[in-house]
């Protein structure tokens, strides 16, 4: 054989094996998660925004008006001290100032910006939890389907339904955030029980990654306080369960962690993180959370077996930070998480509840990383599988198929996302920061979204003494009396400088306003306040 000749096949043989490296294939996670972004994206935008999401383009509006100095989110008063002008808020704001956006555009394009982040946090923790390819994608199944029988809508609530309607706000991005940081720290408490040696600005054993892991607990706990109580237990699960040699320089390591963390916190100019924990002004409305926990949960149930055999496992799990039996971290992360949202119920300070959503992950992910293992199954471990498909059809038929089956297309008639009206009809009228006195439920929850102000906030908010707010509610319903007189209205709209009334249609029109517009789709009527004006008789009649 001549030279030449070998010479051309050892270079083919050399250009198939450059391209053999140079092809990657993409993971199931790559794969499935990617279709999971497109169809929730899809299903996010196809419905009107409603419920929280009100406040939060009301806080992106308030921040495009003024970046540093923004007003209350819903009240004509100074914002100082409002947690809602968190990092993610203000980003959100510089944002919509650079590109003309308004508040409701810019918390519609936030949900795909957070799922995103949602899901690549994701499969970083589940890494940590085991290699296998498929865990992610069962993971990620059981955490949006494995919920319960009756709807479950509260921020940081990640179903299938719920996520219709929170992935703009920020404690979906505060989620993604502490997945991602529970990998981190995961990875560390397995790789960094040797001396300190600084490997570069980010090295595992660098002080300055634990310094930027405690600058991202730092984000969490400015962005969405009540996420980051999750997100530090889930962090002290991983170190407890996941770290060996507990040497000086270690402890340090941690300790800088937690320092910074703080440090985080307290040099945030907007607000005050810290004095969020004596606030009790929202605990109220939190004590539903606990109402009728066995029909919004139940289905989740089905990891506790799961959760249980890694309990009981012997020996060192499988996962990078993953520590022998109890030591296990979904199970310390599961019992510290029950034992705070038990400390809600009976302290009365049942803002911890809004944990209960994070609660179900350790049960989720056990289960999603049990089923994961590879073949042969036992007969255990094929009841468990067979169970949890059952659960997740279940939870999909009866409470999350409507997330993603539009009504054109459902043969069924599943429940399908809440309808809000929109109010773009009456803001057209109204500038930027007047107030409005609205007595609809919907009104007032999503018209300060637009710029108006309120009268009377919807929500708490430690920036307005929840006292102050609650005086306000008061007058606006006796404004509204049908008993009230027109100078008892008149002072009420003084003194809250009330320029516009924005109600139902089963409310009458005082003497003293004007009618200048009204919806088609709800029958609401707008109305300026003006001295010796009437209302118009056309609109009255449309009425």
């Amino acid at each position: 054989m001549s030279a030449d000749v070998v010479t051309r096949r050892q270079a083919v043989r050399g250009a198939t094996a450059l391209r053999a490296r140079g092809v990657r294939r993409p993971t199931p996670y790559q794969v499935f998660g990617g279709l999971f972004w497109l169809v929730m994206t899809l299903a996010y935008w196809r419905i009107p925004l409603c419920c929280d999401a009100g406040q939060h383009a009301a806080v992106v509006e308030r921040l495009r008006a003024s970046l540093l100095h923004p007003r209350h989110p819903m009240a004509d008063l100074p914002g100082a001290g409002s947690p809602y002008y968190s990092p993610y808020a203000v980003a959100q704001g510089a944002f919509a100032r650079l590109t003309g956006l308004g508040g409701w555009a810019v918390v519609r394009l936030a949900g795909p910006v957070n799922l995103l982040v949602l899901l690549t946090g994701i499969g970083r923790f589940t890494r940590v939890l085991t290699p296998r390819r498929w865990a992610p994608v069962l993971c990620l199944s059981a955490m949006v389907l494995l919920w319960g029988t009756e709807r479950a809508w509260w921020s940081g609530y990640l179903g299938l339904m719920s996520m219709t309607g929170d992935l703009g706000y920020p404690s979906t991005f505060a989620i993604g955030l502490a997945f991602w940081a529970w990998a981190f720290t995961g990875r560390r408490a397995a790789g960094g029980g040797g001396p300190v040696r600084f490997v570069g600005p980010g090295g595992l054993e660098s002080p300055w990654g634990y310094a930027a892991l405690g600058a991202l607990y730092g984000l969490i706990l400015l962005v969405h306080p009540i996420t980051s109580v999750a997100a530090v237990l889930g962090g002290v699960a991983f170190v407890a369960g996941g770290q060996r040699g507990w040497r000086p320089a270690v402890a340090f390591r941690w300790l800088l962690s937690g320092a910074v963390a703080l440090l985080v916190g307290y040099a945030w100019p907007y607000f005050d993180v810290f004095a969020l924990t004596g606030d009790r002004s929202v605990d109220a409305m939190h004590e539903q959370l606990y109402d009728g926990m066995p029909g919004h949960f139940w289905l989740a149930l089905t990891g506790v077996p799961a959760l249980w055999l890694r309990a009981g496992r012997p020996g060192k799990g499988e996962g990078r930070g993953a520590g022998p039996g109890w030591r296990d971290p979904l199970v310390l992360m599961f019992a510290l998480e029950c034992a705070t949202v038990a400390y809600g119920w009976v302290s009365g300070h049942y803002t911890y509840g809004r944990i209960l959503g994070l609660t179900l992950v350790p049960l989720q992910f056990a289960l999603g990383v049990e089923l994961a293992r590879p073949g042969p199954w036992g007969p255990w471990r094929r009841l468990l599988g067979g169970a949890a498909a059952a659960a997740a059809l279940t939870g999909f038929l009866t409470v999350q198929a409507g997330a993603v089956v539009p009504r054109s297309l459902d043969p069924v008639g599943f429940d399908q996302p809440p309808r809000w009206p929109t109010y773009d009809w009456a803001a057209r009228y109204i500038r930027p920061g007047e107030p409005v006195i609205a007595d609809g439920y919907y009104s007032v929850h999503l018209l300060a979204g637009y710029g108006p102000d309120l009268a009377a906030p919807a929500w708490p908010d430690p920036a307005l003494a929840e006292s102050e707010r609650l005086r306000r509610r008061a007058a606006v319903r006796a404004y509204l009396a049908p008993d009230s007189t027109r100078a008892e209205r008149t002072a009420v709209a003084r003194r809250y400088h009330a320029r516009w009334l924005l109600l139902t249609r089963w409310r009458p029109v005082p003497e003293e306003a004007t009618v200048v517009a009204w919806s088609r789709e709800t029958g609401e009527v707008l109305a300026r306040i003006g001295p010796g004006a009437r209302a118009g008789a056309g609109v009255r009649a449309a009425r």
